[in-house]
């Protein structure tokens, strides 16, 4: 297939580059290289000729509209986005502006395009719209999201992807533009920006620093390793039906607490002249309103596309610790370019 893919410069959305063209498609990647993207994540597929590149930004109609006239897809796998809950709390604008305004936009130039190719290309073509568990709010100490669960979501970040949701959907049963929507639990692995739970972690105990959990790090995630997520996208995009939402989970459910004393174990293992590094470990004032727990059912997927994960949270840690470790150039570029780690989304008079 060709694959249009927006935001794969980022961290999922260069894994899901990188495995497109291993697996053969031809992808082309949309990005605006905003300050999580990194052309550096896709240095494996730079040269192959079944990549390109296209530096544009989704709020931008008439770049999208000249895009898909220029490279006509055979698929839209939509990844760009917004995702950093404490920067939304800070700055709601921007996602807004490109969660929301930018996925109408695309949608729009996804159905002007739709709609003029072939009868039989047009049959084919998918817009697979990529999010997150966080749309159906907070679970309690049981149960799991299912793809019925309803939308409840509780920060700008997660609002504004269910907004996009929602568009999705819509265009979906107005327009009768072929749609599938999926919505992953939380992902970790290689190339993640350090500002999130675990790269974050991993740089701070390098470095010596305080390492800091929110509250009480009772908060329970489930973690799926990016690559596994990778594929199970494109399992989706490949053989999943039109007008139905897939949940993407790790079958892997731990406290903050436990993933970053698992973490400091591991960097005890690899870097023992900084233990015990869990002497870092820095309990620190709430996100507000931080949602207690996250649980995925993925037994739809696993049932009609015969994904699973693959990757155990213990292997997963392990290669992604390695992985820091092993490719300090990468991180220390990112540092390089002013990004320190800080902490972000604290209302106005909070510690």
């Amino acid at each position: 297939m060709k694959l249009l893919i927006t935001g794969g410069a980022g961290f999922i959305g260069s894994a899901v580059v990188r495995q497109a063209v291993r697996d053969g498609h031809e992808v082309i990647n949309l990005d605006a290289l905003t300050y999580a993207a990194n052309p550096d994540n896709l240095a494996e597929v730079a040269g192959s000729d079944r990549y390109r590149f296209e530096h544009a930004d989704i709020r931008d109609r008439a770049a999208l509209d000249r895009i898909l006239s220029a490279h006509a897809p055979d698929a839209i796998m939509h990844l760009a986005a917004e995702s950093h809950v404490d920067r939304s709390i800070d700055g709601p604008g921007d996602f807004i502006q490109t969660n929301i305004v930018g996925t109408y936009n695309l949608l729009e130039a996804a159905r002007s395009y739709w709609m003029g190719l072939p009868a039989k290309r047009k049959e084919g073509f998918r817009f697979h719209h990529i999010s997150t568990d966080e749309v159906y709010g907070s679970l309690g100490a049981t149960g799991r999201f299912t793809e019925e669960t309803p939308y409840r979501p509780n920060s700008p970040y997660s609002a504004s992807k269910a907004g996009s949701d929602h568009l999705v959907r819509a265009w979906g049963e107005t327009y009768g533009l072929p749609v599938v929507v999926t919505n992953c639990s939380n992902n970790y692995g290689p190339y993640h920006f350090p500002e999130k739970l675990i790269p974050l972690t991993i740089l701070r105990a390098l470095a010596g620093e305080s390492i800091p959990v929110y509250g009480s790090g009772e908060n329970v995630r489930d973690w799926l390793y990016v690559e596994d997520h990778a594929r199970a996208l494109l399992a989706v995009i490949e053989r999943g039906r039109t007008g139905e939402t897939y949940n993407i989970g790790g079958n892997a459910e731990a406290r903050n607490i436990d993933i970053v004393e698992m973490i400091c174990g591991l960097l005890d293992e690899f870097r023992p002249e900084g233990a015990p590094h869990a002497r870092l470990i820095a309990h620190v004032p709430d996100r507000p309103g931080h949602d207690f727990r996250y649980a995925i059912d993925a037994g739809k997927i696993e049932a009609e596309l015969g994904w699973q994960p693959t990757v155990t949270l213990a292997e997963g840690l392990r290669r992604t610790v390695i992985w820091y470790l092993e490719n300090r150039p990468w991180w220390e570029a990112i540092q390089a370019r002013g990004h320190r780690q800080q902490r972000l989304g604290l209302l106005a008079g909070a510690d």
